[in-house]
């Protein structure tokens, strides 16, 4: 069937792909590299929510700068004692601080089913922020194309789509966004948190309706 909207759906391809960027380490060249203007674009093109928080996003990296940002970043996620949010689904859905769980292999195998590999570079766990996004936009691109051309697939890849934000992603971003939002001090870190929790929210609305 062909897609009912393939401006929405580019969109949300480009959200979760630049999301997950934002969840990386800042460095001062991320404006230079695009990353606001697509978010602004793609986020204009769903929710008028979702645009505001990436303008008020844009704005806020322009303020505080990459230097604050890291020192902000380093005691939101990495610690040194005791990090503010560990990015990773597995402390979320367990409710414990180890890592590489359970949860941890079982969404390895959603990312072997739906044929994501993780890159050879990427130095974090399979159950990061930044890599369940990143297979969510695989997820999107593949149903966008599926639609485009009346692919039998397409079924499949809608249940794998619902699978994977019910017992992972949409599961676990909500605790972790709220964490962030109430534990951080940067504007750009809270602005990051809501608006990855509503994209999530909206897909996993979206999944279920589908």
């Amino acid at each position: 069937m062909p897609h009912p909207d393939p401006v929405a759906g580019a969109a949300r391809e480009n959200l979760c792909r630049l999301l997950a960027a934002s969840y990386y380490q800042p460095e001062p060249t991320l404006a230079k590299e695009g990353l606001f203007a697509g978010l602004k674009e793609a986020a204009a093109s769903l929710d008028p929510d979702l645009a505001g928080d990436a303008r008020r996003l844009e704005a806020a990296f322009a303020k505080e700068g990459a230097g604050e940002l890291l020192l902000e970043y380093t005691r939101l996620f990495l610690g040194p004692v005791e990090a503010v949010a560990r990015p990773y689904g597995s402390v979320w859905l367990t409710k414990e601080k180890t890592l590489m769980q359970e949860s941890s292999m079982a969404v390895l195998e959603l990312y072997r089913e739906g044929g994501f590999d993780l890159a050879e570079d990427f130095r974090e766990l399979p159950d990061h922020v930044s890599a369940e996004l990143e297979f969510l936009y695989l997820l999107n691109f593949r149903e966008n194309r599926a639609r485009r051309d009346d692919d039998a697939s397409l079924a499949g890849i809608l249940a794998l789509k619902r699978r994977f934000l019910e017992q992972h992603l949409g599961a676990w971003a909500p605790g972790f966004c709220s964490a962030v939002a109430e534990g951080s001090t940067s504007d750009f870190y809270r602005t990051l948190a809501s608006m990855t929790e509503r994209f999530v929210r909206l897909e996993s609305e979206r999944a279920r309706g589908a």
